[in-house]
């Protein structure tokens, strides 16, 4: 059965859109070839998915109409919020980053560590986030930085990793938070601003991104960015992309891996998340246990799912170059879901997840293909 795919684009990427604003308010040459601009505005919608947004284009009239064929471009692998962010915000792929998953292996504290939660003493933003920032180019080159979100995110250890450098704006609704990108575009004379939208990744997972729920929160962010953009002060550039796609998986497609013994086999830990397991090795077993392991899954799971050994996932630049001290966090073996089916471990007493609609992380068109839409003085 197939390994990972390779998809390695051969256009703009996500890691090119914050560095690219940075540059265009420089006056600088840029991946994305935006003009020069006094402001540059970065909104990042997390969960918001090209084919979701075509799909649902007539909730969505202003963002979808000016989503052109040329305005989809490729997430990273995995699929998932903390590799994502940290690519934008580091243009990196994840392996230079070390942000490789939603749940990764600290194999200093033998130990899985949530890059979203986990953030203590033994896992520190600075050391752990592996690259310096845009935001701290911005500030290198006395350029106004911000980053603005809700007052829930504004201490804590993702915040710290992957935007310092940034001066951090709490503002807890959609119309604050895009009132206060309209307070740094007419205080300062330049700047670059990073926006963030939780709001349909939320509806998402809760209810499914063909809810009522979701297509609301699509309606309401439509409308705000619609009013943000017919506002634009000339010279302002405004960047709307996303972190991943979303897929809706039933309850009846949840599979419980756990229940055929060779598939946990040699296995310590269990990281990653339900459409793209990592999983690591107990220490001391034969080279060969993660090739065992790797045809194991592909034998009983067969064309639902994608499978890797890490050396054949580095081999193959998934992750991009690695950097040496991320190698450890990246799964011995990476089970990423190919059909509508997510992997869930029975032993685990607390069910985490198996509520969740929405999900992403793998490497389908829905969770990997994001918009990147251009207003203000970067519209074409």
């Amino acid at each position: 059965m197939p390994m990972l795919p390779a998809r390695i684009s051969r256009g703009p990427r996500l890691a090119d859109v914050l560095q690219s604003s940075l540059q265009s308010v420089l006056g600088e040459e840029n991946a994305l070839a935006l003009p020069p601009s006094t402001h540059a505005v970065v909104l990042l919608v997390d969960g918001l998915g090209a084919t979701a947004l075509r799909g649902r284009a007539g909730h969505a009239r202003f963002l979808a109409s000016r989503l052109a064929k040329s305005d989809v471009i490729e997430g990273v692998f995995p699929a998932t919020t903390a590799s994502a962010i940290a690519t934008l915000t580091t243009g990196v792929a994840p392996g230079q980053h070390g942000m490789v998953g939603y749940s990764v292996l600290d194999a200093d504290n033998d130990r899985l560590v949530n890059q979203l939660k986990s953030w203590d003493a033994a896992m520190r933003p600075e050391s752990w986030q592996l690259q310096p920032t845009i935001f701290e180019k911005a500030r290198d080159a006395a350029m106004p930085a911000f980053a603005i979100g809700t007052a829930r995110y504004a201490n804590s250890g993702l915040t710290d990793a992957v935007l310092r450098g940034a001066e951090y704006l709490s503002a807890d609704t959609l119309d604050e938070r895009f009132a206060a990108a309209r307070r740094v575009i007419e205080t300062t004379e330049r700047a670059i601003v990073y926006l963030y939208v939780a709001e349909l990744d939320m509806a998402a997972h809760a209810k499914g991104w063909e809810s009522d729920k979701w297509l609301g929160e699509l309606e309401k962010l439509d409308a705000a960015v619609s009013d943000f953009a017919r506002a634009l002060p000339k010279g302002v550039g405004v960047l709307v992309t996303a972190d991943h796609g979303i897929i809706d998986v039933p309850l009846d497609k949840h599979v419980l891996y756990d229940a055929v013994p060779e598939l946990i086999a040699g296995v310590r830990h269990v990281g990653g998340e339900p459409r793209c397991l990592q999983l690591y090795l107990e220490p001391g077993l034969p080279a060969s246990a993660a090739d065992d392991l790797a045809e194991s899954w592909r034998s009983v799971e067969g064309d639902r799912v994608w499978v890797s050994t890490k050396a054949e996932a580095i081999a193959d630049g998934i992750f991009g170059d690695v950097d040496p001290r991320a190698l450890t966090r990246i799964g011995d073996v990476i089970v990423a879901a190919r059909k509508l089916v997510a992997y869930y471990d029975s032993r685990d007493i607390t069910l985490a997840g198996r509520s969740m609609v929405g999900q992403h992380g793998s490497l389908s068109d829905e969770e990997m293909r994001i918009p990147l839409v251009r207003l203000g003085a970067f519209a074409r």
